[in-house]
């Protein structure tokens, strides 16, 4: 028993002896450092963001990247008087004092150990001021962030798309789990599509601050992993061509490989510059893009819906001679206008084309011969080849927010209006006017799909993805949507009156004409709104007519579809012709050269062309 108590009183006498050394360790021989570290310092994990995925062109061009920026926040909790604080912070960063205790105000909900970031991408200069007065700014920290550069301004900005502040709604969805408010992601185009692919991986460091916020050491650090790139189909020369046509007008363009679907070009105009996001949009910009009427965010590529015009007529000569209805060689006479009911139809040409052909009405564009080849046909044949041809329907273009246009039928009106279709309907669809709507990018993919042997390409926009280190993560080869049979014999009989709208002196398309390249097209002017009968009276700036001009290079062995689009610009010929001219000259100028293949020689000894006399 004695043993035991003496046992139990020894093991007391070494815990406190124990306990004895290491408070003599703490207070006495370290307690300086100790009392240091646990009232005046702290342990902070300070996030290092992820540099986000860079867009590159199909050449390996640059389209946007990322580079280092420096944001300025302030941790409330180590501010002893924030009174005192505001004044010299205004100072130090040029900021409105008003506006700076507004954001203070705004958050009150947000715990004062996290940080409120109060100025973003702060000039080098107010680096240095901040980084000069550290002692009179408690609290306050400066964070390197990436921040998103897009070096070409406005440049397809509706394809590349922009980013936007995370919303709450955001928060709470899986994918975005580790991201907080005030975290910028992709909202529109390419950078939303592809967002988890782009943002990477944030890291963080471990850092040991004092009472005032003020960095120590760092203890640890986790490097963060940047994001995928994402290799688009574009061209930077191409776009830069679209973009430079279109500058100062409303409209689009479109630029296919028609081969395999890849978009080479998309502009839309007016655009926007995506950097005034990047940097946080304030609200007066946003209000002033949203209120904006010429609509800035809108693709009209694969947004605005127009009548197609005289292109229509493509499809229209191509279903006659499939039905059989009529033969290259079938004739009428266009005298200026037709009569029909109780009005009178006009052709563009007033005194008109005199006696017609099928060639000669696809080269002219004569509006007479097709009034009655569409009285011929009747909406539901014409709806029938349209919708084959891929309108009226998705060209299931990736980054969604398409409109599908519309293809009538006589039982869509019935269902839609209630009343049935009228015989005089028939002559304006037959000229693309009327109830048809498409999209720029529709009839780019419609003009590829009869061009190229019948295959209807799905439009790509992205080849793929690639990590860091260059490994292919992910591609996306071209895709058949559908197969267009329409005759061979159809095929190359428009195919040359195509030919010769451009090149023949007679044609409407004569402004495309590129030297030393054989370039094929359609032009086509759509109405917005119904002329009166008789004298014509002056029309207002926003309702003249849209010009559409479509066509396709080397005319017999395509490899470049361009498809213009001005908005109110006029007639096609004159307005949409001579800007496609400057896409297609930037095409040539690199050395692509229309040689002739085997089957085209054929086919041009059976042709008789404009400059052979």
């Amino acid at each position: 028993m004695q043993k035991a108590f003496l046992a139990a009183n020894i093991l007391i006498v070494v815990a406190f002896s124990l306990i004895f050394s290491r408070l003599w360790y703490l207070q006495i021989l370290n307690g300086e450092y100790f009392k240091g570290l646990s009232e005046n310092n702290r342990i902070r994990i300070q996030e290092i963001a992820a540099p986000r995925g860079t867009l590159f062109d199909r050449n390996g061009v640059p389209l946007v990247n990322s580079f280092p920026s420096f944001d300025v926040s302030i941790y409330r909790q180590d501010v002893p008087d924030m009174k005192a604080l505001i004044p010299v912070l205004t100072r130090v960063l040029s900021l409105d004092p008003l506006r700076l205790r507004a954001r203070l105000e705004g958050a009150r909900g947000i715990p004062p150990h996290q940080p409120l970031k109060i100025k973003t991408d702060i000039p080098r200069r107010e680096l240095a001021a901040v980084e000069t007065r550290r002692m009179d700014l408690p609290g306050v920290v400066v964070n390197v962030v990436i921040r998103r550069n897009y070096p070409y301004k406005n440049l397809a900005s509706h394809l590349i798309g922009y980013l936007g502040e995370v919303s709450e709604h955001e928060l709470g969805m899986e994918e975005f789990v580790n991201h907080k408010l005030g975290y910028l992601v992709g909202k529109y185009g390419i950078e939303q599509k592809f967002e988890l692919e782009l943002m990477g991986e944030s890291g963080g460091r471990q850092i040991e601050v004092n009472a005032l916020g003020q960095k120590i050491r760092v203890l640890g650090q986790v490097e963060p992993s940047p994001g995928n790139s994402v290799h688009l189909t574009l061209d930077l020369e191409l776009q830069k061509a679209a973009e430079k046509a279109m500058a100062g007008k409303q409209g689009a363009v479109v630029v296919m490989n028609p081969q395999n679907g890849d978009i080479l070009a998309m502009a839309s105009k007016p655009d926007f510059d995506p950097n005034l996001f990047a940097r946080g949009i304030s609200p007066d910009n946003w209000k002033s893009i949203l209120d904006n009427p010429a609509r800035p965010l809108q693709n009209r590529a694969i947004q605005g819906q127009y009548p197609p015009g005289s292109i229509f007529k493509i499809l229209v000569a191509m279903a006659g001679l499939e039905e059989k209805l009529i033969t290259p060689e079938t004739t009428f006479q266009c005298t200026g206008s037709y009569p029909f009911g109780n009005r009178e139809y006009q052709c563009w040409k007033k005194e008109g084309h005199g006696q017609v052909n099928l060639r000669k009405a696809l080269v002219e564009s004569c509006d007479i011969y097709f009034y009655q080849l569409g009285m011929r046909l009747g909406v539901n044949r014409i709806a029938k080849y349209a919708s084959a041809a891929g309108l009226g329907t998705p060209t299931g273009f990736p980054l969604g927010l398409e409109k599908t246009g519309l293809v009538p039928t006589s039982s869509w009106k019935m269902k839609r209006f209630g009343v049935p279709w009228q015989g005089g309907e028939n002559l304006s669809i037959a000229i693309g006017q009327g109830y048809y709507l498409a999209t720029p990018l529709q009839i780019a993919c419609t003009l590829s799909a009869l061009f190229n042997g019948g295959k209807y390409y799905q439009p790509r926009i992205v080849q793929g993805v690639r990590a860091p280190d260059g490994e292919v993560r992910r591609e996306y080869p071209p895709l058949v949507l559908r197969n267009i049979l329409i005759s061979p014999e159809t095929i190359e009989f428009v195919r040359e009156a195509l030919w010769e709208a451009v090149h023949s002196p007679a044609g409407t398309g004569g402004r495309a004409k590129v030297e030393g390249f054989n370039i094929a097209g359609k032009t086509g002017t759509s109405q917005v709104i119904q002329r009166k009968e008789g004298k014509p009276e002056p029309i207002p700036a926003e309702l003249q007519d849209h010009a559409w001009f479509a066509c396709f290079a080397p005319a017999f062995s395509p490899e470049i579809v361009v498809v213009v689009l001005v908005e109110h610009g006029g007639g096609g010929g004159s307005a949409a012709a001579p800007l496609a001219k400057k896409i297609l000259e930037t095409y040539h100028r690199r050395g692509k050269k229309d040689h002739p293949s085997p089957a085209r020689v054929a086919v041009q000894r059976s042709v008789r062309r404009p400059d052979e006399g």
